[in-house]
């Protein structure tokens, strides 16, 4: 069976249509979350350590094309955003945003659900564009190269088993997505914690 899949993927990744379907997801992944962009950015990758790939080419389309799925998502909130306001998801993108500004969009891209709420939600808001531009453009990079360096350093470890190596490198990314995820979670509370509780209503007249 690994052997078939082994196959399949090798037939893949040796396809000139590759990068072009690279971009094509990560642009889909800015507005439509559940498309598998980052686990094709790091089987890419697990091929690049074999020479199958060009490393170099998997990060550009990949940063490319989340650049540009992040400018339509924000696009889209700046048009119909108000319906989408009152949802958790967005309510905790425009907390956030109030709390770090634009380099939340730098951490959102690695926050499970939180990239595409918090870029619906820039474009909601009237965050200015060209502030956009500049903190997407690090996002789109430096999530182009983490997943890129991920899927090549799995595959270097397990240069004759490309499978273990996308497994590797899909271990690592939800590792650190969990450890993201538990971070934020941790200082949440504590903010709870360290909030000043309300005096009782003076009833004394």
């Amino acid at each position: 069976m690994s052997h078939t899949i082994l196959e399949w993927l090798q037939q893949v990744m040796s396809s000139p249509w590759l990068y072009v379907a690279l971009f094509a997801l990560a642009l889909l992944d800015g507005f439509f979350p559940v498309v598998p962009a980052e686990t094709s950015v790091i089987t890419a990758g697990v091929f690049a350590a074999s020479g199958q790939t060009n490393l170099a080419l998997v990060i550009v389309v990949a940063a490319l094309g989340a650049f540009c799925g992040d400018h339509i998502s924000y696009l889209l909130g700046h048009k119909g955003g108000g319906r989408l306001r009152e949802r958790k998801a967005f309510v905790w993108a425009r907390g956030a945003l109030a709390e770090r500004g634009g380099l939340v969009l730098v951490v959102a891209r690695y926050v499970p659900g939180g990239r595409t709420a918090t870029t619906l939600t820039m474009g909601a808001v009237r965050y200015p564009l060209r502030s956009f531009t500049f903190f997407d453009s690090i996002a789109a990079v430096s999530w182009g190269v983490y997943s890129g360096l991920i899927g090549f350093f799995g595959g270097m470890a397990f240069e004759n088993d490309p499978i273990k190596g996308l497994l590797l490198g899909l271990g690592i990314a939800l590792s650190v997505t969990a450890v993201v995820e538990i971070v934020r979670w941790i200082r949440k509370r504590r903010a709870i914690k360290a909030s000043p509780e309300r005096l009782p209503a003076d009833t004394s007249v």
